[in-house]
């Protein structure tokens, strides 16, 4: 019987055995070492790592670990000075209104600190006289930046920049309620153009009837005749007479020319002054009724007054209009009072407020709404915090805090 050989069983053992230590080696470099496995600092480098990779894969994580703590301490944005801003305001109510105390309030001045509130921005205000010296004194580079109602135009965007409009408005007329005399519009109506060509019409008509009537007449009819001069006044006086129905028939023309042409005239002249007549009362009436100026289109006839160095100037002499100027819009609705004026042109909402709260028993603000105007914040140009003030406003006028703003001030509701 033949012996089996146990020599490629135990060959086939040792493959198998090395097989195993060669995956183990693979899987673990550390058992090859014969180092002993620490699962507890393998499973805290897994984490870290895998914590270090999550973060490094978040988009954003650093951008919102810095918002985060310019939120925590808000500090202003790029481009503004890093000290206390100096703010060029004047007093132009509702929008900007100083109290006895020197504390300063309105619309503008209200924006304003919500803007520089947003910013954590330090400012002090400081008062100019008029919006022209706003202008000036920005542009110089003395203010960092002037609120006030400071309308937006082509030649003061040329000196300074402005921000977005945020309030849109347009010019306004204000006219005294007191009634204007009889006596007074009598006068103005006589001595108005319209008046004096009319007028003028009828004695060149009358002139020249009379003329036509000498020479039909002055060989044929003594009442004409004698000298040039003698008979053309004569003839004249009648067509004057003739005109305004008060001949008395003692004389007239005898030729049949003549007699044509005297009822020709006696029925025009007749038919005319009964015209013009009716023209001069309904006129006057009008005028009792609905005042001297209804609109812009009734600014040309008129006295009219406005605030020096304002937009309002640029309008009237644009339009040719002619115009008296006042410091103060106070001190235009005295003159209109007074009867110095007979109508007082601005922005409308300064003409609106300061009628209510110390002309309300002697001025009105008329509804018409002309020459739109556009309030700003005016900067020294290339200004780097302008883009910050654009998009603080833009946010602003969006915001219902806005609307309770105007409110407050106008009693207006958006």
């Amino acid at each position: 019987m033949r012996t089996r050989s146990h020599v490629p069983d135990t060959i086939l053992a040792c493959l198998l055995v090395g097989l195993v230590l060669l995956l183990a080696c693979m899987v673990d470099p550390s058992f090859a070492a014969g180092e002993p496995r620490q699962p507890s600092d393998n499973l805290a480098t897994k984490t870290s790592s895998s914590d270090v990779v999550k973060a490094a894969a978040t988009p954003g994580s650093e951008r919102h670990i810095a918002q985060t703590s310019a939120q925590t301490s808000p500090s202003p944005p790029s481009g503004f000075p890093d000290r206390e801003l100096l703010v060029g305001t004047k007093e132009a109510p509702p929008f900007s209104m100083k109290a006895a105390d020197g504390t300063w309030t309105g619309i503008s001045i209200d924006l304003w600190r919500q803007i520089a509130g947003k910013f954590g921005t330090k400012f002090r205000f400081v008062e100019e006289p008029s919006v022209q010296s706003l202008i000036d004194a920005t542009s110089r580079g003395d203010f960092d930046l002037s609120v006030a109602a400071i309308t937006i135009t082509a030649e003061r965007e040329r000196s300074v920049d402005f921000s977005q409009p945020f309030y849109d408005t347009g010019l306004g007329i204000a006219v005294s309620v007191t009634s204007v005399s009889v006596w007074h519009e009598i006068i103005r109506t006589m001595i108005s153009f319209g008046f004096l060509q009319a007028a003028g019409a009828l004695i060149g008509i009358s002139l020249a009837v009379g003329s036509l009537i000498w020479l039909f007449e002055h060989r044929h009819n003594e009442d004409f005749g004698g000298g040039a001069a003698k008979g053309l006044g004569a003839s004249i006086w009648w067509s004057a007479e003739a005109m305004t129905q008060a001949s008395t028939g003692h004389r007239g023309p005898k030729t049949l020319a003549g007699r044509i042409l005297a009822i020709i005239w006696m029925v025009v002249s007749i038919i005319t002054i009964a015209v013009f007549t009716a023209s001069v009362t309904s006129a006057l009436t009008t005028r009792q009724i609905r005042g001297l100026v209804n609109g812009v289109e009734d600014l040309p006839t008129v006295r009219v007054g406005t605030v020096t160095g304002s937009a309002t100037v640029g309008f009237l002499d644009g339009e040719r209009i002619r115009h008296r100027n006042f410091a103060t819009v106070q001190d235009g609705f005295k003159a209109l009072v007074a009867g110095s004026i007979d109508a007082f042109v601005y922005d409308k909402p300064l003409l609106s407020w300061m009628a209510e709260q110390q002309f309300s028993s002697s001025v009105q603000v008329l509804d018409a709404v002309f020459d739109p105007q556009n309030y700003g914040i005016a900067m020294p140009a290339g200004s780097g915090y302008r883009k910050a003030i654009d998009v603080a406003i833009l946010e602003a006028v969006h915001d219902d805090n806005w609307k309770q703003v105007l409110f407050r001030y106008l009693g207006e509701r958006h």
